[in-house]
């Protein structure tokens, strides 16, 4: 009897005590971390002239056509530059046209005006939010002779979540650019 009841409690120990407690697991971000951005004036052969993040590899195109490639993050900034030649109207219609046509796929568009009457730099910048193609567009003008657009795109299929911390970096940059930037004389 006293067999039968130390094999019974033996049992009722072993089989309890093999269960794990299960625990849900904690919620995490990915966690990544880019270069401090360090700038240098980039002086190129064009009529503007503005700060470029050290970390950025530039391709130059004709007619001043630029793209800043970043490696890291897989990602580029393309800037065109047109002279303005009595069509100012066309080119504001053509850079706002080429930021709303990502509201397909965006979540939002956030305008942001830009001036800086010091330097003569006046324009737009477009922040898109969602799985759009382009997660930033601008544009800059002097209103009368010159036009600089951008766009930043990245080498992967948008998922917005994954590219976020990414596109807040070159974000940065384009309004360093933005800020920074000044037509030669």
């Amino acid at each position: 009897m006293k067999v039968k009841v130390l094999v019974i409690i033996s049992i009722v120990v072993l089989s309890s005590g093999c269960k794990d407690e299960v625990l849900p697991k904690p919620k995490a971000m990915l966690r990544l971390d880019y270069p401090q951005a360090e700038y240098e004036e980039l002086d190129l052969d064009c009529v503007f002239a503005f700060d470029l993040n050290s970390k950025s590899i530039i391709k130059e195109n004709k007619d001043c056509s630029l793209i800043l490639d970043y490696p890291i993050m897989k990602g580029s900034i393309y800037l065109t530059y047109k002279p303005i030649e009595n069509n100012l109207d066309t080119l504001l219609i053509d850079a706002q046209k080429l930021s709303y046509e990502h509201v397909v796929k965006a979540d939002n568009i956030l305008e942001q005006p830009f001036v800086n009457p010091e330097d003569g730099v006046y324009g737009m910048f477009y922040e898109i939010s969602g799985n759009a193609a382009s997660q930033s567009q601008f544009y800059v003008t002097d209103s009368t002779n010159h036009f600089v657009t951008g766009s930043l795109y990245f080498y992967a299929k948008p998922n917005y979540d994954s590219i976020l911390p990414a596109a807040i970096y070159l974000q940065k940059d384009i309004r360093r650019i933005m800020e920074s930037l000044r037509w030669k004389k």
